[in-house]
């Protein structure tokens, strides 16, 4: 038996990078998945590989999420799990941030997930309940230079999470939120990045002295999509190698 055996789940930004670790895992666990991103090509590839269904989606569109709300109910009949994937970094010192460059991310990273956190309220609730899973980061704890529109999204992230888990408790909803760390994935790997940031010193950081693969995170997410989890909401899960045990950033 799989973890997630008769779940329906649908993965934001699940065309590369953590959320295409997020699909696959939950294939692998049993789980029927739609994935929504802006990258078609990745998108289609991934689709006809493991046979989850892609549809292109922008998450700062609300129409975009009618359609992938849609497209899963309308392909297995209920929505049971959102997992809020999607997101963009841009290291930019606030000197040098532009207005439209602050606030694309924050329309991604946090207006995104609040709309996936209210585009599937009707179909869990007709389904009888669900669980919704947040991807925020360390960044949402803490906030390192050059990143202010970044840890200013994914702070909210964990606001949202928190006033949802208590909205939609009465309708057997779960809402928390997973903060990875250093994750070995393209976007947190980007040159423009890592020649900004002292690589030993992040290292130093943390206790667990190596990057993430994606899928130890993938591990977390569908956890928190299972039956297991039913007891937990509200709440946040750190993997970060022990970067938040206070040894210093």
């Amino acid at each position: 038996m799989g973890l997630l055996d008769g779940k329906v789940a649908l993965v934001t930004g699940g065309a590369r990078g953590m959320g295409e670790s997020h699909v696959r895992l939950f294939l692998q666990e049993g789980a029927r998945v739609v994935f929504g991103d802006v990258l078609d090509e990745e998108g289609e590839a991934l689709a006809g590989e493991t046979g989850a269904i892609f549809v292109r989606q922008d998450v700062t569109r609300p129409g975009d999420w009618e359609r992938a709300v849609t497209a899963t109910v309308e392909a297995y009949g209920k929505l049971d799990v959102l997992v809020n994937n999607a997101g963009i970094m841009k290291y930019r010192r606030i000197a040098d941030m532009t207005m439209e460059e602050y606030e694309r991310i924050l329309d991604v990273n946090l207006k995104g997930t609040w709309l996936g956190v209210k585009s599937v309220i009707e179909p869990m609730r007709a389904a009888g309940r669900g669980s919704i899973v947040n991807i925020s980061s360390v960044e949402g704890f803490i906030a390192a230079e050059g990143m202010s529109a970044y840890a200013a999204s994914k702070f909210g992230v964990r606001g949202v999470t928190k006033a949802a888990a208590r909205e939609l408790a009465r309708f057997k909803i779960r809402v928390n939120s997973v903060h990875p760390g250093a994750i070995a994935t393209s976007m947190v790997l980007d040159p423009e990045i890592t020649s900004e940031v002292d690589g030993e010193a992040f290292l130093r950081s943390m206790v667990i002295k190596r990057f993430a693969k994606p899928v130890e995170v993938s591990h977390v997410v569908a956890f928190l999509a299972s039956d297991r989890a039913s007891y937990c909401t509200g709440s946040e899960f750190t993997v970060d190698g022990g970067m938040l045990t206070g040894a210093g950033y």
